[in-house]
């Protein structure tokens, strides 16, 4: 019975022990436990983690505009009021939606939901686009490519132009990006909670809402949650770098590790032709005159292998597989520069750009048959132009984006361009 007693309080000094030295392990650090992974909750363990976006940038009025909300971005020493008179709000409305007091000093770059929509973001009100940042639909796309296209092809016909053209209105850009998600803060939610919540750093969540050093957020704030690259930006080496770098390849140094061995010299007879044999018997004119036997019968030559009903832009090795609804098409990889070819005859339909600036080419062929060339650059051709098989249209673009993403579409749906590529 001792003996059990004294066990028992042995373990209870230990368990205090190491609760003692988890708590003084932490004591530089907010205690925040996160237990949603337990009894197989919800988890975000499995989030992407690939580079993240910069905030979009604001008009001058500071609005950043979306097609399901629009937010407002205060300035130094702002407070509602100047923020309300800034885009046409109601200063009390701003207050209660985002739970701040009217006369409260905002920090530069936080974000204020609004309830209510105001006047669009336009070149006029000193953005790049006109209405709110819409997501980039490859689909719509080619869905206006084939409505503005002719069934068949007919006669072309080019009209004079008048003595004196009126000018004409410059099309105004669409802003193009990912939508945010909107969080709204409740009570004892922090920020480190949140970009847990989200699987996004902590400082990306600050510098897209504004936070301070301590990123102290207050109930009902709305903040809005990071969204990843869409395509990373183009690296374009300096020219002092591109001299140094082809120098380094020109001349590569190689290097031996102790006790691998030194590389194997190249052989005379690989730099020179060796001489001839003076010794060898020279054939005479029967032996020149007889008809050489084949050594093996190697039959009759085969049909040829069928070529397929595309060709592939680009030759080089298909990175990542189409997948209905996930991958709409393939994305083939080559050395940066390499020419894109179209993949059969037809009409440029469309040239477009996603969110980062990188073209996206659509051909129109016969049949009802699209086809989509995105992640290019130095593009070639423009639309309306026709192009032959295997005509070059554009390049592949340097580093880590030297590929291609090639879709084909019947209509306005995607299939499998593999079985039209491999015949």
């Amino acid at each position: 019975m001792h003996r059990s007693f004294l066990r028992r309080r042995a373990r209870l000094t230990l368990l205090a022990g190491s609760s003692a030295i988890i708590l003084a392990a932490c004591g530089d650090q907010p205690l925040d436990f996160d237990l949603r992974g337990l009894g197989g909750g919800f988890s975000t363990a499995e989030a992407a983690t690939g580079p993240l976006a910069k905030r979009p940038k604001p008009d001058d009025r500071g609005i950043i505009s979306y097609p399901n909300y629009q937010v407002a971005v205060a300035r130094r020493g702002d407070t509602l009021d100047d923020v309300a008179a800034r885009v046409g709000a109601d200063a009390s409305t701003l207050a209660s939606y985002n739970g701040i007091e009217v006369d409260v000093a905002l920090r530069k770059g936080e974000i204020i939901a609004l309830p209510n929509r105001v006047a669009e973001p336009s070149p006029a009100t000193g953005a790049a686009g006109t209405g709110p940042i819409q997501p980039l639909d490859i689909t719509s796309i080619a869905e206006g490519a084939i409505a503005r296209a002719p069934e068949t092809p007919a006669v072309q016909t080019a009209a004079l132009p008048p003595s004196q053209p009126a000018a004409s209105a410059k099309a105004v850009p669409v802003m193009t990006g990912k939508e945010p998600i909107r969080h709204q803060v409740e009570r004892g939610e922090t920020a480190y909670t949140i970009a847990r919540l989200y699987a996004v750093p902590v400082k990306d969540l600050a510098e897209w809402n504004g936070l301070g050093a301590d990123f102290a957020l207050r109930e009902g704030q709305f903040l809005l949650i990071p969204v990843p690259q869409q395509a990373p930006p183009k690296r374009k080496p300096q020219p002092a770098t591109a001299k140094k770098t082809a120098a380094a390849t020109a001349k590569p140094v190689t290097t031996t590790l102790p006790g691998a061995g030194s590389p194997t010299p190249t052989p005379p007879s690989a730099a020179k032709p060796l001489p001839q044999d003076s010794t060898a018997k020279p054939l005479t004119q029967k032996e020149k005159a007889a008809p050489s036997k084949p050594v093996a019968d190697v039959g009759k030559p085969t049909k040829a292998a069928k070529a397929g009903k595309l060709l592939t832009p680009v030759k080089g090795s298909i990175i990542r597989g189409y997948s209905k609804g996930r991958n709409e098409g393939i994305n083939i990889k080559a050395a940066a520069g390499t020419a894109v070819k179209a993949a059969d005859k037809g009409t440029v339909a469309a040239i477009t750009k996603n969110a980062e600036g990188v073209p996206i080419v659509v051909v129109r062929h016969a049949d009802n048959l699209l086809t989509v060339y995105a992640n290019v650059t130095d593009v070639s051709v423009k639309k309306g132009d026709k192009v032959s098989r295997g005509q070059s249209i554009a390049k592949l673009r340097s580093g880590d984006d030297a590929y291609v993403h090639f879709e084909v579409r019947k209509g306005f749906d995607s299939v499998d361009p593999e079985p039209f590529i491999n015949g």
